[in-house]
């Protein structure tokens, strides 16, 4: 067992808690501008993170503009909460920021230990969830990254940690995981399901996970940052074949698996737009852009707007 790497992070998780108590009334709002001109109530439209990876765009589906709001290296929006991961000065130090409509500044702040990499909220607006890049654990050789993701509830304010610490099955039975790296969740609307991505002795596996029984069920190997879609029947994930990761959706009824008409390579969560439609960032000529392509393996790929993290807004 890792016991530099468990204490480490329970260390972690106690300094959370008591830093989110302390820091849903942040005393740093009157420097944020909040959610500034963002319509979050406001269906249908597309938010961004800008080229620059700095502060948050809403746009309509045709990439027009609508407004600004706070800085954030990734951000997630849904039923009005926006989830904002913001970088701090210093080696992987960073801050989950949480708005809501009609805010000066963020309704609650949890600082976190890592580099911004993923950011989800739940289909309700209650739960938010994040992945950060780590360096330093202790199964990690030098220069390499391990992932941490994490879930707080808005109604509650109760804090999950780090999925590490759940129970993981790998074909039905019990598995050690201090090794294991966590990243890219997507929530179901009962707001106790979700899926996730778990890394374990070089295989990616999509974990299904429960809240309430606080466990994780592999479910596929070698795909990653899972994406459900809003009638929740399909997950959009990144799929090996080969050499490349491309974007494929699976059908949870039937355990078919389609490819997309998205090139290979893509290095993102994909998020749907709609039920028959996905985005997706990419760095093409130089610069982040935002896709969208069909969810059924049709068409082709149609750029909509400079910038990443994409996500859509919803009642």
């Amino acid at each position: 067992m890792n016991l530099t790497r468990t204490a480490s992070a329970t260390a972690l998780i106690v300094a959370l808690l008591g830093s989110a108590a302390a820091t849903v009334a942040w005393k740093g709002a009157a420097a944020d501008p909040g959610t500034g001109e963002l319509r979050l109530a406001q269906p249908g439209t597309l938010l961004v993170v800008d080229a620059k990876g700095t502060r948050v765009h809403q746009k309509t589906r045709e990439g027009g503009e609508i407004g600004t709001g706070p800085d954030c290296r990734r951000a997630a929006v849904a039923a009005g909460t926006l989830v904002c991961l913001h970088s701090l000065p210093g080696p992987f130090s960073s801050e989950v920021r949480v708005y809501r409509p009609g805010r000066t500044g963020p309704e609650v702040t949890l600082p976190v230990w890592g580099t911004p990499s993923r950011a989800r909220v739940s289909p309700t607006g209650h739960l938010v969830a994040w992945t950060v890049f780590r360096s330093g654990d202790s199964y990690a050789a030098a220069g390499q990254f391990s992932t941490t993701a994490g879930i707080y509830d808005l109604r509650s304010g109760d804090h999950y940690g780090s999925l590490e610490d759940f129970t993981v099955l790998l074909d039905g039975e019990r598995a050690q995981t201090e090794d294991a790296n966590f990243w890219g969740i997507t929530f179901a609307a009962d707001d106790r399901t979700f899926y996730a991505t778990m890394s374990r002795n070089g295989t990616a596996h999509l974990m299904r996970g429960d809240l309430t029984t606080r466990e994780l069920t592999a479910l596929r190997t070698n795909v990653e940052c899972p994406s459900l879609s809003p009638d929740e029947t399909r997950i959009a994930y990144k799929k090996r074949v080969g050499a490349d990761w491309r974007l494929h959706v699976l059908d949870l009824r039937t355990g078919q698996d389609t490819p997309l008409a998205a090139p290979a390579g893509i290095d993102d969560q994909a998020a749907w737009l709609d039920d028959t439609t996905v985005a997706y960032g990419r760095t093409d000529q130089g610069g982040p852009f935002v896709y969208a392509v069909p969810a059924d393996g049709s068409g082709q790929p149609v750029k909509l707007t400079a910038g990443s993290s994409p996500t859509v807004t919803t009642k």
